[in-house]
């Protein structure tokens, strides 16, 4: 996946959450040792979203990129953000999955949005 194709998915799921009441903070925050695609919040959460993007018919799904490993780096660039910004919403980590055509114009032919999708391990809070 190219960066134009990452940079729509993350466009495309910033839309998606604006549409249904989130405020986008941030796009793209990074840190030494990760980065967080999209940062938002509500009245309740702090959310921190993992966008993962693929061409219509690629051999794997966007949702099976998101390894444990790739947990564990949005969880340190979360808690990096966490401090510098604090904050008493509870945060949730989201993961947002995105199929996009190979053609141009790009457009989205399936999107799924996992809320809690995961969480840190036990005592990263």
């Amino acid at each position: 996946m190219n960066t134009a194709s990452g940079a729509f998915g993350e466009q495309y799921t910033a839309a998606y959450l604006q549409k249904h009441g989130f405020t986008v903070l941030e796009r793209d925050f990074s840190v030494r040792g990760g980065e967080l695609d999209i940062i938002a919040r509500n009245a309740q959460y702090l959310i921190f979203v993992e966008v993962k993007t693929r061409s219509q018919g690629a051999l794997t799904a966007p949702a099976e990129a998101v390894t444990a490993a790739k947990r564990r780096r949005i969880a340190r660039a979360a808690l990096c953000y966490l401090q510098a910004h604090p904050s008493d919403l509870q945060p949730r980590f989201d993961v947002a999955c995105v199929e996009i055509t190979q053609e141009k114009p790009m457009r989205v032919t399936s999107f799924s949005y996992f809320a809690n999708a995961f969480f840190p391990e036990v005592g990263f809070f």
